[in-house]
Parts: structure tokens; sequence; C-alpha cells
């Protein structure tokens, strides 16, 4: 399985109303692990659910035997927001290891969902209002301080304000966005190309897609030399687009062409 092959089977996973996460996040790392074996990692969120039957007993399992923690070393390292990798490496960021949390619980009968705070993704058991820092060892923590962690995260100042609005459920869709966002950086900054074209096409089959996600993209495609696949892809577009962002597709698809002259 290569990117291109990843993306379709992602577009398949999320082709139903609610996706399985376990298999929707596996099938997003495939597009860099051409070799991975979901099956394998279903069975290893199982293994690790066997015997938990709490919440107490899921936090024991993952983030005491099981050595689970947050990557605070190299946050930024790709691994980090691969399913497979973090459950291979016992590492990951905030958001990956939310969702081995979210997907033994669920296997244990310990319902937990995920909260999309910005700047730091945190879990809670369904419908109460106990957070788990799962990058600190999945200790709970009160409302202050993730309040801390908010604003140490984005450096929003004390004119931001805080509260339940930014502690809400965070749906499987919005979570899948999240880790592709993350890789999206990742990927930019170490000037990856093509781990950033499975990334974007990714994106584009999720809600909230931008103009400037469809320009990434083509301008991902062509830093690998395929400068007119780039092109098409802004042009196929157009007839859909309105007309501010029909011309910036138009003038994006012309400066890709004209490398070729």
């Amino acid at each position: 399985m290569d990117g291109v092959d990843a993306v379709a089977r992602f577009g398949r996973v999320l082709g139903v109303p609610e996706p399985p996460l376990d298999r929707a996040a596996l099938t997003l790392a495939s597009g860099a692990d051409p070799s991975l074996d979901i099956g394998r990692w279903l069975r290893e969120l199982d293994r690790l659910a066997t015997g938990v039957t709490s919440l107490d007993g899921l936090r024991h399992r993952l983030f005491v035997e099981e050595g689970f923690g947050g990557n605070a070393g190299d946050y930024s390292d790709p691994r980090n927001s691969l399913l497979h990798q973090v459950l291979a490496r016992r590492l990951g960021i905030p958001i990956t290891l939310a969702v081995v949390t979210i997907e033994v619980g669920r296997r244990a009968g310990v319902p937990i969902e995920g909260v999309g705070m910005p700047g730091h993704f945190l879990v809670r058991p369904t419908g109460t209002g106990r957070y788990l820092d799962v990058f600190a060892g999945g200790v709970e923590i009160g409302g202050a301080r993730c309040e801390e962690l908010f604003r140490r995260a984005t450096g929003a100042g004390a004119d931001v304000p805080f509260g339940p609005h930014l502690l809400t459920a965070t749906p499987t869709r919005s979570i899948l966005v999240r880790m592709l966002e993350n890789l999206r950086a990742v990927y930019r900054a170490r000037r990856r190309p093509v781990d950033l074209e499975w990334v974007l096409r990714m994106r584009l089959l999720l809600p909230g897609v931008r103009l400037a996600d469809v320009l990434e993209l083509a301008e991902s495609i062509g830093d690998q030399g395929r400068w007119i696949d780039g092109a098409t892809l802004l042009e196929q577009r157009i007839p859909a687009a309105s007309a501010a962002h029909a011309e910036r597709l138009r003038t994006a698809a012309r400066s890709l062409r004209a490398h070729l002259n």
C-alpha cells in the first residue's frame, strides 16, 4: 500500500456515519507506513484492554504497567502522531495517547471521550467533569490545571476567556482532523512533500476544508516535480469555486505550469 492507496482506504473507512476511531486512525497512519498491518494493532488494543474493569484499572494498565507517556523530548517526531508507532514505542503526543485511552477504554467497557481543548488534548470519562492528562501519565486534573495547560500551549493571555466552551467532547472526525493537522505541521517543517501530499489528501476528505488546504496540496505535488498534476488539481476545482477563490486557483495553477517553460 502506498500513500495514494492509503488515502483511498481512509476514504472508505470514513464512508459510514460513525467511523471507528481505531481503524480510522490506523488507516491514517498507513499513509506513512505501506507495510502497516492494521489487524495486528487492533489486536494490540484488544490485549491492552484485557482484564480492565474500571477507570483506575485503565489508567494503571496504560500508564503504569505498559508505560505509555508523552514524548516531551522530541514532541515533533512524526511517529508521535502515528497510532501504530505510539502503540509500539509507548510514546506519543496528547491526541494519539488519547486515542489509545479511548479505544482501550471502549473495549473494556470504560467509556472515555476526547476533549479537544486548544493546544492540549485531554480525555474524560464520558459525560463527566473529570479530566485526565494522558500526556502526563493519565493524571487527573482540575479546571485550574486545564486552564494553565491551555494558556501555556496557546500563549493566550488573560484577555482570552477560558471555560466549558473550550472543554467540549470531540467527535471522531474532528479527532482525525487534528491528528492530520499535527502531521501536516511536522512534515511541512521537515520539508517532506511526499508525506505532506498524503496527509493533505486525507485532510480533504474531512469537514472544514479551506482553500489554503487545496493550495498547499497542489504546492506539495509541485515540490515533487509533478507540476502538471498540481495545476490540474487546482483547475478541476475552479468551476465550483467562488469568483475570488477561482482567481486564486487560476493564479496558483499558472504558477505551477510556469515551471515547464
